[in-house]
């Protein structure tokens, strides 16, 4: 029987959205027993929870959509578009994203275009990460854009109102209800930064995007406006190799590890 494109958007978002390691166990367990048994076998072989989670909405999927696609089809299926996933992953780019004085010689994205581009590629997850935050239309539509896609949004942000010798801006409320809304929103605690000889903390002074593990946009730019239109403001757009999951897996330690915790 012939998928829908339904089904095959299932396939595509469970292959692009966890390691390939991942989406051979599914497909085994579904090839090896009936749907009943495999959503009990798929919650004990996949211990992340992001990607159990994920592995069971394509379970269910498949069920619902698809009932007349066999077991044996749905795990060929998986295979193929994770090894597919894996071989364009490979094939790794690097381009350069530069706001600041024209230079008509040297090619460049413009920073506010790499990360558009970034977030509306956006199929299964989506990582940000920045020290200060205000909010932009661009980049809240197209987060909000991404939540309704169904993708899983994590947002990282510095605090200075909770560092001594800060300011007071509220960086959540600089998110913007919207993202804010569909959004995890993660910061790093004081008790947890290391803290120089006369005592200052450390601050969280990263600034990135990650796709799906696929799309990395790592840049000296906040998410500010002046980022994207008055300062100098150098950073690189990755497409492929093995740099944005790398970067994905870093904060993925973070945040188990209790060092992110949840705003």
């Amino acid at each position: 029987m012939a998928a829908t494109a339904a089904l095959i958007e299932a396939v595509t978002k469970l292959a692009s959205g966890v390691p390939v390691d991942v989406v051979d166990r599914v497909a085994q367990v579904i090839s090896a027993c009936d749907p009943a048994e495999a959503r009990r076998r798929i919650a004990d072989a996949v211990p992340h929870a992001r990607h159990r989670s994920l592995a069971l909405e394509f379970l269910d999927a498949w069920l619902a959509e698809e009932p007349g696609v066999t077991a044996a089809e749905v795990s060929i299926s998986l295979r193929t578009a994770a090894h597919l996933d894996r071989r364009k992953g490979r094939e790794q780019s690097v381009e350069l994203a530069w706001t600041g004085p024209r230079c008509r010689s040297i090619p460049h994205r413009h920073t506010e275009q790499a990360i558009l581009q970034v977030l509306d590629s956006a199929r299964s997850r989506l990582l940000l990460v920045s020290y200060a935050v205000y909010s932009i239309p661009n980049i809240r539509d197209a987060v909000v854009r991404a939540a309704r896609r169904g993708v899983v949004i994590e947002v990282v942000v510095e605090t200075p109102d909770r560092l001594e010798g800060h300011g007071t801006y509220n960086t959540l409320q600089a998110l913007g209800e919207d993202v804010a809304a569909c959004s995890k929103v993660y910061v790093w605690p004081r008790e947890e930064r290391g803290r120089s000889g006369e005592g200052k903390p450390g601050i969280l002074h990263v600034k990135c995007v990650v796709a799906d593990g696929r799309w990395l946009f790592l840049s000296s730019a906040n998410l500010t406006e002046y980022a994207f239109t008055v300062n100098m403001e150098l950073g690189l757009l990755v497409t492929g190799g093995c740099l944005p999951g790398q970067v994905e897996g870093l904060f993925d330690r973070l945040i188990e590890d209790g060092i992110l915790v949840k705003a």
